[in-house]
Order: structure tokens, then C-alpha cells, then sequence
């Protein structure tokens, strides 16, 4: 029982070795990603603006309208 337990410590490769498979397997990772060109990150940056834009409008016209009604209901009251 002690002869496997030692085999197993043995076989359990050290820090420098794991940070070895660890750069290696990043860089080869690295490799595989298709970076977008600069016409592609333009666009996907106009749709970006055009959302942010879009949706501060709405919030911004619901805040309009429950601010109005808050303050007619309070002035009800």
C-alpha cells in the first residue's frame, strides 16, 4: 500500500513543469482565436454606441413619465 502511495507522489511533475504546460498550452490557445479586423471592431463599436444610446433614451423617457406621475399623485395626496 505504501509502494503506490510513494508512485503517485513520484509521478507528480513540479511547479516549474506545470507552469511550463501552462504557458504552452496558453500559447497554443492563443493561436487558435481569430481576432476580428479593424472594419469588424468599428462596426461592433457603432452597434455598441447605438445600443448604449437607444437604451438611455428609454430609460431616460420612462424616468420623464414616473417622475410625472409621482409627482401627480403626490399632489393629489
Amino acid at each position: 500500500m505504501a509502494d503506490t502511495t510513494q508512485k503517485a507522489v513520484d509521478k507528480k511533475p513540479g511547479l516549474f513543469a506545470r507552469m511550463k504546460k501552462y504557458f504552452r498550452d496558453t500559447r497554443s490557445e492563443v493561436k487558435k482565436v481569430v481576432w476580428p479586423s479593424k472594419q469588424q471592431i468599428i462596426n461592433n463599436t457603432g452597434v455598441v454606441i447605438a445600443c448604449i444610446i437607444i437604451v438611455g433614451v428609454f430609460i431616460g423617457v420612462l424616468d420623464t413619465i414616473f417622475t410625472y406621475g409621482l409627482q401627480t399623485l403626490l399632489n393629489l395626496l
